[in-house]
C-alpha cells in the first residue's frame, strides 16, 4: 500500500515539535492516494517566539530527517515562523531548497496568500491563537504580503498547563469564528497550526458568511496542488473550503464519537 501511496503523492511534513494538530487534521485532509510521513522540528528554547525562530534557522538541517525517501513536496506546518522572519527571508529559503533539493517547500502562510489570491479577496478577518505579541507580528506579514486585515477575533488559552496555543479546542475555535460571520470582509483566516480548525470550517462551509478557510487546509490544498503540477485556482479553493473531499468523514468520526 505505501508503495503505491508513494506512486501518487508522498508529503513529507514538518511539526513543531509538541503540535498535536497538524498529524491529525492532515489525516482527513489528504485526498485519497496520498500519504505523508511526519519529521518533528526540536528547539531547545524557552519561548514561543524563540522556538519558531530557531525552527526557521534549522529547517534545511530539519530536511534530512527524510533521508532518500521519495517524498514529492514538503509541508512546513508552522505558521508563526514566517511571521517573525518575515516574506523576504522567507521567500529566500523556499527558494533556496527548491534549488538545493528540487522539491516545493510548502509554507501555511504562504499557502494562505495562495488561497486569497485565487479568490481575489483583500480584506481579511483573523482568528488568531496567538498571544498578543504575535498576532501583532501576524497582521504585520499579511500587510507586507498585501493584504488588509479588517478584524480580528482572538483565542489564547494561557493558562494551559500543557500549551497555550496546542491546547485550544475546536469549539473554542468555533466561538471565535462566529464572531466574525457578519463582518465586512472577503474572507477569514484561521491562524495557526496548533488550533483545531477543520470542525469550523466544515460546519461553516455553506453558511452565509464569507469563506473560511485555515493555515492548515491551505497548507494540504496548496501542497497538493505543488505535487500534482496545477496552479493555484478558485475553483480548487472552494472545494476545499467546502470540505468537498474531506467534510464527510471528519463529520462521520464526530457523529460517531458522539454516540459513544
Amino acid at each position: 500500500m505505501s508503495v503505491e501511496y508513494a506512486r501518487r503523492g508522498l508529503i513529507g511534513a514538518l511539526t513543531p515539535q509538541a503540535n498535536t494538530t497538524v498529524e491529525p487534521e492532515f489525516q482527513y485532509l489528504w485526498p485519497r492516494g496520498y500519504a505523508m510521513i511526519n519529521a518533528r522540528m526540536m528547539s531547545p528554547k524557552q519561548t514561543i517566539e524563540e522556538r519558531l525562530i530557531d525552527y526557521w534557522g534549522n529547517v534545511e538541517n530539519e530536511l534530512r530527517q527524510f533521508a532518500n525517501a521519495p517524498i514529492e513536496a514538503v509541508a512546513f506546518g508552522c505558521t508563526g515562523t514566517s511571521y517573525l522572519v518575515g516574506k523576504d527571508r522567507e521567500d529566500e529559503v523556499v527558494a533556496r531548497i527548491y534549488e538545493n533539493h528540487k522539491l516545493p517547500f510548502i509554507t501555511s502562510a504562504k499557502a494562505v496568500c495562495d488561497a486569497l489570491d485565487a479568490l481575489k479577496a483583500r480584506r481579511i478577518g483573523l482568528v488568531s491563537c496567538y498571544p498578543p505579541s504575535l498576532t501583532e507580528k501576524s497582521i504585520e506579514y499579511w500587510q507586507s504580503r498585501g493584504f488588509e486585515v479588517g478584524d480580528v477575533s482572538g483565542r489564547f488559552n494561557d493558562e494551559s498547563t500543557f500549551h497555550p496555543i496546542y491546547s485550544l479546542s475546536a469549539g473554542t475555535a468555533d466561538e471565535a469564528l462566529q464572531q466574525l460571520k457578519d463582518k465586512d470582509i472577503d474572507a477569514i483566516v484561521m491562524l495557526g497550526t496548533g488550533m483545531p480548525t477543520l470542525e469550523p470550517i466544515a460546519r461553516a462551509a455553506h453558511w452565509s458568511g464569507p469563506p473560511v478557510m485555515s493555515c492548515m487546509l491551505c497548507l494540504a490544498w496548496r501542497t497538493i496542488q505543488a505535487v500534482d503540477g496545477v496552479e493555484p485556482n478558485a475553483e480548487t479553493v472552494m472545494d476545499w473550503v467546502n470540505g468537498a473531499h474531506w467534510a464527510p468523514r471528519l463529520l462521520a468520526d464526530l457523529e460517531l464519537l458522539a454516540a459513544e
